[in-house]
């Protein structure tokens, strides 16, 4: 499990929230399994979730997870180094 800070910016006032990634096995298309990432909101507990474990999955749920955040705030995902 891993966590990512989400910041929401509002003039001066940047507010975090905590999201958990996990490491889970989805199916594709074809019916097969494969690995993948689910990233969760810890403020409304919406999950996003993508093929592939880099890197760039985790971005991809984070930018899905700005798109469908059920918290209507318009936060700015960062995944710390």
């Amino acid at each position: 499990m891993k966590f990512l800070v989400i910041d929401n910016y509002r003039g001066d006032i940047m507010a975090r929230v905590e999201c958990d990634v996990d490491y889970i096995t989805l199916e594709n298309d074809k019916g097969r399994e494969v690995d993948g990432v689910q990233v969760t909101c810890g403020k409304c507990g919406k999950c996003t979730q993508s093929f592939g474990t880099t890197y760039k999955s985790i971005k991809r749920c984070l930018v899905l997870l700005r798109e469908d955040c059920d918290c209507d705030e318009n936060n700015f995902y960062v995944v710390p180094e």
